[in-house]
């Protein structure tokens, strides 16, 4: 079984490009996804100027793609699930490389409110008051709006 799923921050913002002849979307993008290890160990490594992290190319094809590329930026945390995939090619140097991919099925926006990238700075949306009054009196008691201070994500 060939699964992946990963949380972390975008590292690379994601660069969208489009098959030709198919028109459909493809986006590649850097994930940093943190290694596990204590705190001191991570502070230790830290100053010694090692990664901490692990730096997992992803490729997401479709409508996700194009999503990823208009609502991930550079710092963005995201969760990925896919699968991995690999491959090789060979440099004009006649040196064979090999390269480990993660593509992903599914690509999850994920992080505190606040958060927002540079695209959905100054957009925010606000509930509308006036949808309640579209309810008929005995219903409207039940439906109470929510102050965004009361929302716990």
């Amino acid at each position: 079984m060939n699964i992946v799923v990963l949380i972390g921050r975008v590292a690379r913002a994601p660069e969208l490009r489009f098959i030709p002849y198919t028109g459909m979307a493809v986006a590649k993008f850097t994930l940093a996804v943190d290694k596990e290890m204590s705190k001191d160990k991570k502070q230790e490594l830290t100053s010694q100027g090692k990664q901490t992290a692990d730096f997992i190319s992803i490729t997401v094809f479709g409508k996700q793609a194009e999503n990823c590329a208009n609502y991930l930026a550079k710092g963005s945390q995201c969760a990925v699930h896919g699968r991995i995939s690999t491959g090789s090619y060979t440099t004009q140097t006649g040196e064979k490389r090999y390269t480990t991919d993660i593509i992903a099925d599914r690509v999850e926006f994920i992080g505190a409110k606040g958060q927002a990238t540079s695209s959905q700075q100054g957009r925010s949306v606000q509930p509308d008051s006036s949808f309640f009054d579209e309810f008929p009196d005995e219903d409207n008691d039940i439906f109470q709006p929510v102050d965004d201070e009361d929302i716990p994500f």
